[in-house]
């Protein structure tokens, strides 16, 4: 049985159009950022013509550019063919404090558009795009031939760590909790917040040996570092032991069995009743849909990731030896609390 053909209407097409045309738009969002003219602007409207001598930039061209991204709210145009700042825009200041300005960066990095158009071929086999691409894993190839992106990279972890730390630590129940183990915690911007927040705590930031060499200085000096423990190794072979939290925040987004295996490595090296805490997008519940479910496609071309759904969690927590005790929101993100116990 065939459908009927439909006429479309005018505002059908348009959307069709626009999310045609959605990389357009990423990109222009792109060039702004490597142009630098959210740091070039100030609190006074400019135009192109004044802004290009400082960006380096072709003055009609510019001009073009910011009006294509005035249609989506980044910078708005003032009488006499002036540009000005909005929140948006702000953001992406080098100097904004909870910047996004490496999080862009990130999703609009060189490889994606090369991984993008190969999404069909990724739904098809369910595999990852990425080794066929460029000859070798993903991370492996960030360390070895592009450490320009692996910067992006990590500054955009790290922008994400301070946007989230606060309402992550204020949505923990450490009730009872001594010690923790930030699990894949980067330069260790959460453990930092729990262990200023809760005098008595104890912590350990565990993540790979050259993402830890990195760790903030305050970890390493002071009166926070003599209650942390900054540990090197890889989550899915083994983790520290005997501690009463095992925390793992936006890290179990690669393939089931990747993930599995980083959560039988918690529960052979938690006592019993010690608790695990995933803090990520759940699909589910999620208050930016959008953002999550293209996040979830995007891991599945570069790692063969995904963005869970809390039923996949409690599979896994179960294949793991986990008790699973469900999920809560984290007020004022995006992320959510997935609570287990060993």
């Amino acid at each position: 049985m065939t459908s009927t053909p439909l006429r479309p209407t005018p505002e059908a097409a348009t959307k069709l159009r626009e999310l045609g045309m959605s990389l357009g738009f990423a990109g222009a969002l792109r060039a702004a950022v490597t142009l630098g003219v959210p740091d070039a602007l100030d609190d006074e409207p400019r135009t192109a013509a004044e802004l290009a001598p400082q960006l380096g930039a072709h003055a009609p061209t510019l001009e073009r550019l910011l009006r294509a991204l005035t249609t989506h709210g980044v910078f708005v145009e003032r009488d006499g063919r002036r540009f000005a700042h909005t929140d948006l825009s702000r953001l992406l200041r080098e100097d904004a404090p909870g910047g996004m300005r490496f999080i862009v960066l990130w999703a609009t990095a060189p490889w994606t558009w090369q991984a993008w158009p190969l999404l069909a071929d990724a739904v098809r086999s369910g595999e990852r795009v990425f080794d066929t691409l460029f000859g070798k894993q993903f991370f492996a190839h960030l360390a070895e031939d592009d450490p320009e992106a692996a910067e992006t990279f990590d500054r955009a972890m790290t922008q994400s760590s301070r946007i989230t730390s606060a309402p992550v630590a204020d949505a923990l129940d450490l009730t009872g909790v001594a010690s923790v183990v930030d699990i894949g915690g980067g330069q260790g911007h959460l453990v930092h917040t729990l262990l200023e927040r809760h005098q008595t705590l104890r912590g350990t930031l565990f993540d790979l040996p050259g993402v830890v060499a990195g760790a903030l200085p305050e970890l390493r000096e002071g009166p926070l570092a003599e209650r942390c423990e900054i540990i090197g190794g890889d989550c899915r072979e083994s983790v520290p032991k005997d501690r009463d939290l095992y925390l793992c925040k936006n890290v179990l987004e690669w393939d089931d069995e990747s993930s599995l295996a980083a959560l039988r490595a918690m529960a052979a090296a938690g006592r019993p009743g010690s608790r695990v805490a995933l803090v990520q997008n759940l699909v589910e519940d999620s208050t930016e849909l959008k953002v999550t479910t293209a996040m979830d496609l995007f891991l599945l071309l570069n790692v063969g990731g995904k963005k869970h759904t809390a039923a996949g969690l409690a599979e896994l927590f179960a294949a793991a030896g986990l008790t699973y005790h469900g999920y809560r929101p984290v007020p004022g993100t995006s992320l959510h609390v997935v609570e287990g116990t060993v």
